[in-house]
């Protein structure tokens, strides 16, 4: 039989051993999710490096089957099948891909891209000399990219169905329907045309885009008016969905301020498509936004790119092409990771 003194220790020692056992189990979860952050990281770089290998070889497979080649584009507008046999020696063009690939992939990984079949100069010098005003260009729009965006999709969060809503929605959406190239011919024969508000190129301004800004504000207004409305529209889209949350509506009946409640509770929870789509944004910029540059004729790593695909300079366009592509990657790993810090339940795909 059981005496209340039996069951006195065994209650104690229950709850005693249960305490302890509770204290044990919240090192395990803080241990456990960091253990989970770091399977997540790692699976997610060793994508990024499989990814890199996978933009190389493909970039190479891409390069090898365009039509014509250098050789061709330097024999003249009259070709001697002598005089292309010969360049094509000379340039190294008829050694087997494979062997190509294999020097090509070597001098990569020591940060050689190659030389310029038609010019002779490195090929990172045409990066760098190309990634000067793209970078401008990008570091510019995403200045104001940001707040213009999320400030935007916060104010049409506030006033969900209102009139500020409606209006927010319908300029975005019909901004974002016209493409980059109409709406910089439309503002370039307005703006600069018509009224000689701004210069409709930058020809004659150099490398140096900083030095004349007029000229830059027609291209970051190009570049700002589609991801400014996508941007927007994500953000109003998570606003409304955690505003409309069980927490939020409780946050509300407990008194906190409708300010910290938007900005501490909500904004946070719709912060991850909005990174994502942030990454994908600077990728698009830094890429080279071709139209956009031989549109305002910006000496861009767009131009570069067009200039050495007409001269059919393949180490160009393989470097270039490797840029990007590993930018892209570089960029979604990084937008895949702070998403995965911001919800760490929503379980982002590696």
């Amino acid at each position: 039989m059981r005496t209340r003194w039996d069951s006195a220790p065994k209650g104690r020692g229950a709850d005693s051993d249960g305490g302890f056992a509770a204290g044990r189990d919240k090192p395990r979860r803080r241990g456990g999710r960091t253990t989970s952050r770091a399977s997540f990281l790692v699976r997610r770089s060793l994508l990024g490096v499989a990814q890199t290998v996978a933009v190389v070889l493909l970039v190479f497979a891409l390069t090898e089957a365009l039509p014509g080649d250098a050789a061709v584009a330097l024999a003249g507008d009259q070709p001697d099948p002598a005089r292309i046999a010969a360049i094509r020696e000379a340039m190294d063009l008829d050694r087997p891909a494979y062997e190509r690939l294999t020097d090509w992939a070597t001098g990569l990984l020591h940060g050689d891209f190659g030389t310029s079949l038609t010019s002779g100069r490195p090929v990172t010098r045409y990066i760098a000399d190309g990634f000067g005003p793209t970078l401008t260009l990008a570091a510019l729009t995403l200045a104001l990219l940001v707040p213009l965006g999320f400030g935007l999709g916060v104010l049409a969060a506030r006033h969900e169905g209102g009139l500020v809503d409606r209006l927010v929605s319908s300029v975005t959406l019909a901004v974002y329907a016209v493409p980059e190239f109409a709406l910089g011919v439309l503002l370039v024969t307005v703006l600069a045309l018509k009224l000689a508000w701004l210069p409709p190129t930058a020809v004659g301004h150099g490398t140096d885009l900083l030095a004349h800004p007029a000229v830059l504000v027609l291209p970051v207004l190009v570049l700002l008016s589609r991801p400014v409305c996508s941007l927007s529209r994500l953000v109003r889209a998570g606003m409304v969905d955690a505003l409309a949350s069980p927490y939020v509506a409780h946050a509300h009946r407990c008194g906190v301020p409708g300010a910290r409640v938007r900005y501490a509770q909500a904004l946070p929870n719709a912060l991850a498509p909005a990174v994502q789509q942030l990454a994908r944004t600077v990728d698009w910029l830094l890429c080279g936004v071709i139209v956009v540059e031989a549109l305002f004729v910006i000496p861009g790593l767009g131009t570069v790119l067009l200039n050495a695909v007409a001269e059919r300079d393949v180490p160009v366009v393989q470097g270039l092409a490797v840029v990007f592509g590993v930018l892209t990657v570089l960029l979604n790993l990084g937008a895949d990771l702070v998403a995965h810090r911001l919800t760490p339940r929503a379980g982002v795909a590696a």
